[in-house]
């Protein structure tokens, strides 16, 4: 099965795949936690949908809880503090397990791909993120600490739009 049909939930419960929330766009795939040193990137990843979602880009959102317990909070919690907070206006998915045996199908996938120094597997922290092209396919694997505004990330969603 390909991540694009992968079967998803979003945040307000509703069935979904990666193919139908992206539409043939390129989309940036990020676990997310409303409790974390690193929250203050939604402010980055709004940017980016801000800037480059009109080109064919959507950044997509997962909650997960399996850091430290930093997204504790219920659907309702998450999506409050990230349209109130932030201005959230991009897609998240149901919280999931992106670590484990609970592990979410879609991150199983993802997973596999290498970030810059070639080392793939588990996640490492909050907002590890997935570039991934039109057709859904992984094209790079940026670690917590690099920045939605980070060149190397910018540079890779210029190449696919």
């Amino acid at each position: 099965m390909s991540l694009s049909d992968i079967p998803l939930r979003t945040l307000a419960d509703a069935p979904t795949t990666l193919s139908e929330l992206t539409a043939g766009k390129a989309a940036l795939i990020v676990n997310v936690a409303s409790r974390c040193g690193l929250t203050p990137q939604y402010g980055g990843l709004v940017k980016l949908q801000e800037q480059y979602g009109p080109r064919g880009f959507t950044v997509i959102g997962v909650p997960c809880n399996q850091f430290a317990g930093q997204e504790p909070g219920s659907a309702e919690e998450i999506q409050e503090f990230c349209s109130a907070t932030y201005g959230v206006d991009f897609p998240l998915l149901e919280k999931a397990d992106v670590n484990g045996a609970a592990r979410h199908p879609l991150y199983a996938g993802l997973t596999e791909t290498p970030d810059a120094d070639g080392e793939a597997g588990d996640i490492q922290w909050n907002f590890e993120k997935f570039l991934v092209d039109g057709a859904g396919n992984v094209v790079a694997r940026f670690r917590p600490g690099t920045t939605p505004e980070d060149p190397s990330i910018t540079s890779a969603i210029e190449k696919l739009l």
